[in-house]
């Protein structure tokens, strides 16, 4: 076969490229991310600008010759703040006070604190991490990805001092004043981490929710076994520190925590979570029957009154009993503390018949140290789900019906799920009672 041998090296030419068409292109990533860190920086400016401006309005004090007593005063020095987005440089505007004294009036951002590093949302990044098995040294080189050589000033000494600081801050949390606090309910739990070399050690946590309709953080200790004498020393500090009785305590069977709470605040009263309740019986089920029964556990505990709770807890023991006697008897023993939330508003029962405030909160902790197992020290694990509670708190929902709780605290009665006719005359007067109390003050 004959080959034009100057129509193919033409065509060669045609198709060769030269170095000098080759063009450089940054990654379109990178010029997204500087694009929005300039924006980012820009919007900063503007908002702590808004900041200043509304502080000087508030300050419009007039000195003795008629200017005005505070002014601006120029930029404090540029630095750099890390964020999820990389590093952002920002500048504050500072003021001046011209009155002679030693009590000056100074502006402080409240989008940039001073001293103010890094961002919240990356302070929450840290202790994850932590969990997750990262170790100190190596923090620079897994956040290198997001932030580039920018993450180096995260070196094994700033990791170092930052748990130092979550120390400090977890002591200065247990040892707070609570005689202000009023909790109507609490939910407690002993929480097993795989990340322990010790599996006879738990962390005990204890949520309430305040007469607001607020969950909030109430102790967060090490323990033994979930044992009493854990619970007795962490409920004696509570009590120590002014913590008043809850109205009733959720929790799960096996805690030592019903005779150390009998002990410290004995009007409290029990109620036992159905989630762990139905595990526990339909594991002494065959699997043929495990269907059927929870079907007939779930009518106990959605009943709309105690008498049709007990009615269905009473078909449940007669279909069980005579061929499962293990399971009806882990039914049977804790009657009066499954029931208990039926004493208490029907808004509520939602809230009172699980721990899941606690499981749902720990869920995300649990995963993330389960390839870390014999990774932290009773202390390390400590700490760090503190500063990640603290950051879920943010984010936690009041409960329905809150404005019950005032009633609840101030020992009401309700039944099924509603005032009693006596106790509700007795509410309306002290409701109006404090309304106007409310208008003299």
């Amino acid at each position: 076969m004959l080959v034009n041998k100057r129509k193919f090296f033409n065509n060669k030419r045609r198709y060769t490229m030269s170095k000098d068409n080759v063009v450089s292109i940054t990654s379109p990533a990178d010029a997204v991310t500087e694009l929005l860190r300039n924006g980012a920086r820009q919007l900063i400016v503007e908002a702590v600008e808004a900041e200043l401006d509304q502080f000087l309005n508030q300050c419009r004090e007039l000195l003795p010759d008629g200017k005005q007593r505070v002014v601006r005063n120029g930029h404090l020095p540029e630095r750099d703040i890390m964020t999820g987005i990389g590093k952002v440089s920002v500048q504050i505007p500072r003021v001046r006070d011209r009155l002679d004294g030693k009590q000056k009036i100074r502006f402080h951002s409240s989008l940039i604190p001073p001293y103010m590093r890094r961002t919240a949302t990356l302070n929450e990044v840290l202790p994850l991490l932590y969990l997750k098995g990262i170790s100190e040294r190596d923090f620079s080189e897994a956040l290198r990805p997001l932030f580039g050589e920018q993450s180096n000033n995260l070196s094994p000494g700033v990791i170092s001092r930052l748990k130092s600081s979550w120390e400090d801050d977890y002591g200065q949390w247990r040892s707070r004043d609570l005689s202000q606090s009023r909790f109507a309910y609490w939910w407690v739990d002993g929480i097993h981490f795989t990340a322990r070399a010790d599996d006879n050690r738990c962390v005990l946590v204890i949520i309430g929710v305040n007469e607001h309709g607020r969950k909030e953080l109430i102790a967060l200790e090490d323990g033994f076994r979930e044992s009493r004498e854990s619970w007795l020393s962490l409920l004696r500090n509570l009590r120590d520190r002014g913590l008043t009785a809850p109205s009733i305590a959720v929790g799960d069977g096996a805690l030592g925590f019903w005779n150390a709470v009998n002990e410290i605040f004995p009007s409290t009263k029990h109620q036992r979570c159905w989630f762990h309740k139905m595990g526990n019986v339909l594991d002494k089920l065959p699997k043929s029957q495990q269907s059927k029964a929870k079907s007939m556990l779930h009518e106990i505990w959605m009943s709309a009154s105690r008498a049709d709770a007990i009615s269905a807890f009473d078909a449940f023991i007669n279909e069980y009993d005579a061929k499962y006697p293990k399971a009806t008897k882990c039914l049977n023993k804790d009657k009066k503390e499954l029931l208990a939330f039926y004493d208490f508003p029907a808004e509520h029962w939602v809230h009172l018949r699980t721990t899941n405030p606690i499981e749902s909160t720990f869920a995300t902790v649990r995963n993330r140290t389960y390839k870390s197992k014999g990774a932290f020290s009773s202390k390390t694990i400590l700490m760090m789900t503190f500063k990640l509670m603290q950051s879920a708190q943010k984010r936690w929902i009041k409960i329905r019906g809150f404005h019950h709780l005032d009633n609840v605290i101030r020992g009401v009665k309700f039944k099924d799920g509603k005032l009693d006719d006596g106790e509700k005359i007795t509410a309306e007067i002290s409701e109006d009672k404090n309304a106007n109390d409310r208008i003299a003050a």
